[in-house]
């Protein structure tokens, strides 16, 4: 079913996670994005296109300025995303620039999504960019957002984003495989659940966890995400996206994951 989602969709959200991005240090892995932009630069010559929405702000950060590493001030935290986003995207701009693909960078807020004349302006800046061969990279304006504009999660910003640009497929990429039944890292019988039909009757089948030690979300803003976009048709598969070749190697339908199907979850 996940390669045959994968084959039938031509406009593709792609997250990448904080932990994705993260080595076991919490400094970035540029091995892991070199290899990455090779996969979307496969895709794209497949007919496919790709908007990614990216995560590691502030793991960029850290890796560029180690000092303030552990510094937990909300000023420290929102300064350190503001240096590591020139970072990250300048990764990101060096990986693609090895297959001659451009990138665009979108920053952006819950009042962003909210308000009409900005929303317009959004997607038109996807469809122009997506156009041109150029990959737009999404992030949620960390260093000046709060609590009452912050989307807060990644997750919810690409399925936010997935419905904007009325995308065929939403991959989350994590660093889980998908949806046990239990926390895997813990309880060694928990079971991975490869096809989700209903996301309200999945939600009585599991134990959700905590979020991780990187990012900003957790399972629940997952399913969250899944419950977003698949009351618009979209379907959206969750999956480790830690493994080598993970996107490639998922098209092929040689790695387990989580599909949510295109239908309506009914209560």
């Amino acid at each position: 079913m996940i390669q045959s989602t994968i084959q039938n969709a031509r406009k593709i959200v792609i997250k990448i996670g904080s932990n994705t991005l993260a080595k076991e240090d919490g400094t970035i892995n540029l091995d892991f994005m070199a290899d990455f932009a090779r996969q979307c630069s496969d895709l794209m010559g497949a007919g496919k296109q790709i908007v990614l929405v990216s995560s590691g702000a502030q793991v960029a950060g850290v890796s560029t300025l180690d000092r303030w590493s552990r510094k937990k001030d909300i000023h420290y935290r929102q300064a350190l995303c503001a240096i590591g986003q020139v970072e990250l995207m300048n990764r990101w701009r060096q990986v693609f620039a090895d297959f001659d693909l451009h990138i665009g960078q979108l920053l952006l807020t819950k009042e962003d999504f909210a308000d009409d004349h900005r929303t317009l302006n959004m997607r038109n800046t996807l469809f122009t960019l997506v156009d041109e061969g150029v990959i737009p990279i999404i992030n949620e304006n960390d260093s000046v957002t709060f609590d009452e504009i912050r989307i807060g999660d990644n997750d919810n910003l690409s399925a936010l984003t997935a419905v904007l640009w009325n995308a065929d497929l939403l991959v989350l990429f994590s660093d889980i495989d998908g949806v046990f039944t239990d926390n895997p890292k813990k309880n060694p019988q928990a079971e991975l659940i490869e096809e989700v039909a209903s996301i309200s009757q999945l939600r009585t089948q599991i134990i959700i966890g905590e979020t991780n030690s990187f990012g900003s979300g957790g399972m629940e803003t997952k399913l969250e995400a899944a419950e977003r976009v698949t009351s618009y048709g979209i379907p959206m598969i969750l999956a480790n996206g830690g493994k080598p070749q993970a996107l490639e190697l998922l098209a092929q339908g040689k790695m387990r994951a989580t599909l949510f199907g295109g239908q309506n979850d009914e209560e």
